[in-house]
């Protein structure tokens, strides 16, 4: 049987160059790196036979790429589109799925808040939309149109028909305009709010500060305080906060903290002090306009909208201020009340827990043998070892993780009410332990004579 001649290759100049960089390029596949290779020596006029045998391929693999380039040029040196695997859901399938996402669960009768993928692959078989699905499959599908049932955002309608013209003075004073009028030099704006139950928690251990490698420590356990409220007054254009924390709010802490701003210069001379308030139990309504006026005659009370307390200056400020002031939450003192930073001389007893339960946290006091129980002094820089404290000649890494077993076993024994210690902190009675790395010729560290 007669042998089909080969396919003549004539490049052009681009082609050439497009090839040369497929076929020594350091990022080109390597089947890619072929197939230009075999199409730039068949336009050198070499048969197939030739090709086959320089570069270690079939003659059939050469006769078909040097065939689909003679036809097709250069597109034709990738892969032809593949079928693929058979679909196993049906358009119809996908689009049940993504209009079951879009129904709230109460309306299936499914006692959920909002789906999920796992949830929602199993009401699509309960439903028999599909006999099988996985939750990667229904979050693909999702994912194509950005639908995301297990996120919610709040939102709440206008219901001040007074909104715009309230919240017109208020963003007015913001840009120091009262009445169409510029604010005069001895007129000032304060954006005042609350921030109710604020945990005191007061730390059994002290804090330890950061150093090289190693971050702020800050103990677990922790004894209650009750629950505070902070009020703060913020001057808008001098950018100056007035705090002071109160055992609850209402109208008597609110006028404190007036009192408080009040008092002090220039406010006090000052010919008129705005306070932007929102609608809440402790300034609402025309009583409290009354009742600051007649507190502090150059004050006035500016009112948000109803539900737009969003609109105090005091709430763009304040998540940043509790990020980096109030977590981890720790309370240097017991005091439940108090004015800005000094606290109350009024304080009420805490309700002490560690994390659960009503006891009072301990008070810990290490005592090595020979000291006089004295707590030591927190220090940035720890003093250097003293040196009757160098471990004793011998004392190898093996020992001190023996060392470290033992005393890790002591302290379980110690508090299933095993072992007993002294006031200086040794051990009373016998406190043997056995090490379970230790090898036969560790006898002695086995019976525990390092304890």
């Amino acid at each position: 049987m007669p042998v089909a001649p080969a396919c003549p290759i004539a490049l052009t100049a681009y082609e050439r160059e497009r090839l040369k960089k497929m076929a020594y390029g350091h990022k080109t596949e390597h089947r890619i790196r072929q197939r230009a290779q075999v199409v730039l020596l068949a336009a050198r006029g070499r048969s197939n036979a030739r090709i086959a045998r320089e570069m270690g391929l079939h003659r059939d693999t050469v006769r078909t790429w040097r065939g689909r380039f003679a036809a097709h040029r250069l597109p034709a040196l990738s892969d032809r589109k593949r079928s693929g695997r058979p679909p196993r859901f049906t358009p119809l399938q996908t689009a049940q799925v993504k209009a079951l996402a879009c129904q709230l669960p109460p309306e299936s009768g499914t006692p959920l808040a909002r789906w999920s993928a796992p949830e929602l692959a199993r009401e699509v078989v309960a439903r028999h939309i599909a006999p099988t699905i996985s939750a990667s499959t229904v979050r693909r599908w999702l994912k194509q149109d950005a639908v995301k049932p297990w996120q919610q955002q709040s939102w709440i309608f206008i219901t001040d028909p007074a909104f715009r013209p309230k919240a017109e003075r208020v963003l007015d004073l913001y840009a120091r305009t009262w009445g169409g009028l510029p604010l005069g030099v001895d007129e000032y704006v304060i954006s005042a709010d609350e921030k109710t139950s604020v945990q005191a928690r007061c730390r059994c251990h002290p804090t330890l500060a950061p150093g090289q490698a190693r971050a702020m420590r800050v103990n677990h356990t922790y004894g209650r305080g009750g629950a505070l409220a902070y009020l703060a007054a913020y001057d808008v254009h001098r950018a100056k906060v007035f705090g002071r924390c109160e055992p609850t709010t209402g109208i008597d802490p609110f006028m404190k903290l007036v009192a408080q701003v009040m008092s002090q210069e220039p406010y006090a001379s000052a010919r008129r002090v705005f306070w932007v308030v929102d609608n809440g139990s402790s300034h609402r309504g025309k009583k409290a306009t009354d009742r600051l006026t007649a507190a502090h005659p150059n004050a006035v009370l500016v009112h948000t909208p109803v539900h737009a307390f969003w609109l105090t200056r005091w709430r763009s400020s304040s998540p940043s201020c509790n990020a980096r002031s109030s977590h981890p939450t720790t309370s240097p003192t017991s005091n439940r009340s108090g004015t800005g930073s000094e606290p109350s001389k009024t304080a009420t007893t805490p309700r002490h827990s560690r994390s659960s339960g009503s006891s009072p946290p301990p008070t810990w006091t290490i005592c090595w043998p020979g000291s006089t129980g004295t707590p030591p002094i927190t220090q940035k820089n720890p003093l250097p070892p003293q040196p009757d404290a160098q471990p004793p000649e011998g004392f190898t890494t093996q020992t001190t993780k023996t060392v470290s077993y033992v005393v890790r076993r002591t302290l379980t024994r110690y508090a299933a009410g095993n072992v007993e210690l002294d006031r200086a902190g040794r051990l009373v009675g016998d406190c043997q332990a056995a090490d379970p790395g230790a090898t036969n010729t560790a006898a002695g560290r086995r019976n525990g004579q390092h304890t």
